[in-house]
């Protein structure tokens, strides 16, 4: 039975395993002999690790398998290979969930963005410990949610955030500066699938005011790294980092400033990179293709 899929869907399969012959002409002989039209494919093999990943795309239009047939299909070149693996199509939209503090300026970067086009995903709900950022929200047309968090209400809260989660069918959550420790429960219920940012001075700078100290220290480079959230704070997998210089001649809100475009642009390019399906995760470290 032919897929009558529209011409701009397409199928993204993530594969990992133990490296081993025949693993490349394994998949695509099989996308091959469905018709299926390769539009990418990377691979990477970790020596050390002797493990395999592979990113492929390939178009459904023409594929001559159907949609809801293509797992069944694939299970015997899985099982044969003990591959771990995940598909995803193109014309399913992520649903993201943003979760703010007080800062704005990662929050506006991805609302503008979506609302432009450049990330592709639906974002039903904001969840915030405060209200300050409720008017962005409004200004946005998304629904806000305000669960404020203390010591002892958090394992209460947290059951209202994962509840509101799993009734808007969330599959991504992003930190956007959420001034929060998530709880070892909360994250497992969100195996890599919780994206979060900071500045690149831990643990050398650690705390609330971690440019201070660094200007004080007379740094010469800023950073910022975006990972995965695990329950060991600020340790999980790292997807995507970036610095800028600075020098002598500048300020702490120099810093504070700089700190923030590079916080913004690097939560986004990690966030674009999830949805689009780039990254595989492995012993806490990832594979992130181009």
């Amino acid at each position: 039975m032919e897929s009558t899929e529209s011409p701009s869907a397409t199928a993204t399969l993530l594969v990992s395993c133990a490296d081993q012959s025949g693993l490349v002409a394994a998949i695509s002989g099989f996308l091959t002999e469905s018709s299926g039209n390769i539009l990418d494919l990377e691979q990477h093999v970790d020596s050390s690790e002797k493990a395999f990943f592979m990113r492929v795309e390939w178009e459904l239009e023409g594929f001559n398998i159907a949609r809801d047939q293509i797992v069944t299909s694939l299970k015997p070149l899985l099982a044969r290979f003990d591959m771990q693996w995940s598909l995803h199509f193109s014309d399913t939209r992520p649903q993201v969930a943003l979760f703010v503090t007080r800062d704005n300026h990662c929050l506006y970067d991805i609302l503008s963005r979506h609302q432009s086009g450049d990330l592709r995903m639906d974002v039903p709900l904001i969840i915030s410990n405060h209200r300050t950022l409720e008017p962005v929200a409004q200004q946005f047309g998304i629904p806000f949610y305000h669960i404020p968090i203390t010591s002892e209400t958090k394992p209460a809260q947290e059951h209202i955030q994962i509840a509101l989660l799993r009734e808007n069918n969330i599959d991504t959550l992003v930190l956007a500066r959420y001034m929060q420790i998530l709880s070892e429960d909360f994250v497992s219920q969100f195996p890599n699938q919780i994206i979060n940012i900071h500045h690149s001075f831990l643990p050398a700078f650690p705390g609330a005011r971690p440019y201070h100290s660094a200007h004080k220290r007379g740094v010469k480079i800023i950073g910022a790294t975006s990972h995965y959230v695990t329950s060991d704070l600020d340790e999980g997998p790292i997807i995507t980092q970036d610095v800028i210089r600075v020098s002598h001649r500048e300020t702490v809100g120099d810093f504070i400033r700089k700190g923030k475009d590079l916080e913004k642009i690097v939560l986004t390019r990690a966030l674009w990179r999830h949805l689009q399906r780039r990254v595989l995760v492995y012993n806490n470290r990832t594979v992130v293709f181009a």
